[in-house]
């Protein structure tokens, strides 16, 4: 019967909850859809990491040379139902300017040797336009990285800075979504970046109708309990008269 009975007033403080979340997540990516409109800036010769969070979801680009001998692949990642890799690239500047980390996009399981894909590791001086992004956090189901064997299974951003001598700047690289090209660089072993948008998951509106509807289902079955009780008492004292 307790139990019973704080089972509405925690859901419907759950829900509550939920609903200050659901403004909080709204307004967030407001802020980063925002962002996304504005031009791409110029990323400074040197990035100061304890400001990125300011500019998570800023476009910028940057010109450099990919450092295709430092590579790190991610994974496995899925894509489509197709197995692959997250293709993580140190990015040299100019002189003066730091070395920065550039998730290039996905590849196929498939095209992991670099000599299956020359194509998709271009020479010279390139210039990257994608997302400013902070560092990822890790979950509990995800095992660690294991650099010395070249095994990567999420994105230790300062981790990948070390191994490579980068500042630990992460640039996730875009492109615009066209299915014809997914296929056609998919094929070539290029990487596919993401889209430039904003991808933060926001189910707010789901937890809040579960958990107000458990209240009030619960609710109900208390009222129910309660006026049952009363009725159950009130027959055994008629069957102890009849008697």
């Amino acid at each position: 019967m307790s139990l019973l009975a704080l089972i509405p007033i925690v859901s419907f403080a759950l829900g509550t909850w939920q609903i200050q979340r659901l403004d909080w997540k709204t307004k967030l990516i407001a802020k980063y859809e925002d962002r996304l409109v504005k031009a791409p800036l110029p990323l400074p010769p040197q990035v100061d990491p304890d400001v990125i969070s300011e500019f998570d979801y800023r476009r910028v680009y940057a010109t450099g040379r990919l450092r295709h001998d430092q590579e790190m692949l991610i994974g496995p990642r899925m894509r489509d139902g197709e197995d692959g890799y997250i293709v993580v690239t140190p990015l040299e500047r100019g002189e003066g300017e730091s070395t920065v980390l550039v998730n290039r996009g996905w590849i196929s399981k498939k095209m992991m040797n670099q000599k299956d894909r020359a194509i998709g590791l271009p020479q010279g001086e390139v210039t990257v336009e994608g997302l400013l992004r902070e560092p990822w956090k890790k979950n509990m189901f995800t095992p660690e990285n294991r650099p010395e064997q070249g095994k990567f299974y999420f994105p230790d951003v300062d981790q990948m800075a070390e191994l490579t001598g980068s500042q630990p700047v992460w640039i996730e690289q875009t492109m615009v979504p066209d299915l014809i090209e997914f296929y056609d660089r998919t094929a070539k072993g290029i990487p596919i970046g993401r889209a430039a948008e904003v991808n933060l998951r926001n189910n707010h509106s789901q937890y809040i109708f579960t958990w107000y509807g458990l209240c009030l289902a619960t609710s109900i079955m208390l009222w129910m309990v309660i006026r049952k009780r009363p009725n159950e008492a009130t027959r055994r004292v008629r069957q102890n008269r009849n008697w």
